[in-house]
């Protein structure tokens, strides 16, 4: 991707099942780059949510180390009209503050594909409890499962797959290759994430950096559109749950999750039908000193044979955090089975 001056993309645009484009491909848009490092360079209906102008927008963070310990260095944001970096190293915590009440908000959907470590990081580094968040990881797994097909938690969805995959963004315009090739380039690109550590903390932002960051969420708003009309309305309240879950399972603290947001009951209606899913829950067990080897085991062959015993997501922190939880996400009783055999384990 050549850029001109100043920065600008491509994202595909929206429309309505029966306004498919004559030729069955996306329809693209030309939208702008912005690279900020001030909060008046961001649109206000972004800054300041209201149930008055709801968005939607694709979100991504990319950093170093990302999580607890590591740094945050951009944010990406994907808006229908533009594109917005966040540069949380020009920024610093000021700009950081002013984004907090869009990231907290109701009214602001933030489409993300694995929520848990963007989560992490804001939290533990700027005090942000991100909600109101549709992973689309978590919506991929849950389509799987009503159109038949059960998907490993062990084998999630990439988000490389996913933007292959033609049910989503299978876009057939040459620029869909963009981050393949830009994962072939790593390999001889001595400023890459997977070459160098301290990538996101370069300044100025490259060409590279710009497209890498770019391309993780400009697809995003349009993959949303394309998985909403498939799912549920069950299926619509398990990945409102799990999206919640996700984001805070990895940002557990002495006082629990007290100071986040409720997570979303079963619907009414759901419960009149008198087949209401079951509740979904989140569990945080503390791992004694020297016991996290005996529920992993040789290879990960206990955990695994854990996870095969219970219908839950089994999470834990491994090389970006201290190893001393296991946090267990899915429904009641599944969950309440999956903490009475890792309990057994470390007895």
């Amino acid at each position: 991707m050549a850029f001109s001056t100043p920065y600008q993309t491509y994202v595909p645009l929206l429309f309505d099942p029966g306004d498919r484009h004559k030729d069955y491909e996306a329809v693209l848009s030309l939208v702008p780059i912005h690279i900020v490092t001030h909060a008046s360079q961001l649109p206000k209906e972004f800054l300041f949510p209201s149930a008055k102008t709801p968005l939607i927008i694709g979100f991504d963070s990319e950093g170093v180390q990302l999580c607890q310990y590591g740094t945050l260095c951009i944010m990406q944001l994907a808006l229908s009209e533009a594109i917005y970096l966040v540069d949380a190293i020009q920024g610093g915590e000021e700009l950081m503050q002013a984004c907090k009440p869009a990231l907290e908000s109701s009214f602001i959907t933030k489409v993300i594909h694995d929520c848990k470590r963007d989560s992490e990081a804001l939290y533990f580094q700027f005090g942000i409890r991100l909600h109101n968040v549709m992973d689309t990881q978590i919506a991929y797994s849950l389509i799987e499962e009503q159109q038949g097909r059960r998907r490993s938690s062990d084998d999630p969805i990439s988000f490389i797959r996913l933007l292959a995959d033609p049910q989503y963004c299978g876009i057939s315009y040459g620029e869909k290759n963009d981050v393949r090739a830009l994962l072939k380039k790593a390999s001889i690109c001595t400023r890459h994430p997977l070459m160098d550590p301290k990538f996101w903390t370069y300044r100025p932002l490259s060409e590279t950096m710009i497209q890498a960051a770019v391309d993780d969420v400009r697809f995003l708003p349009y993959i949303h559109h394309k998985m909403m009309e498939k799912l549920s309305e069950q299926m619509l309240w398990q990945l409102a749950v799990r999206g919640a879950l996700h984001c805070r399972c990895f940002c557990a603290g002495d006082e629990g999750f007290s100071d986040w947001p409720p997570i979303p009951t079963i619907p009414d209606n759901m419960k009149a039908k008198g087949n209401a899913p079951e509740e979904e829950i989140l569990s945080v067990i503390n791992v004694p000193s020297g016991k996290m080897g005996q529920i992993i085991g040789k290879k990960g062959v206990s955990i695994m044979s854990i996870k095969q015993s219970c219908n839950a997501d089994i999470l834990v922190r491994g090389d970006k955090g201290t190893p001393d939880k296991v946090f267990i996400i899915g429904p009641l009783r599944q969950v309440r089975m999956a903490e009475a055999i890792i309990r057994g384990r470390i007895c």
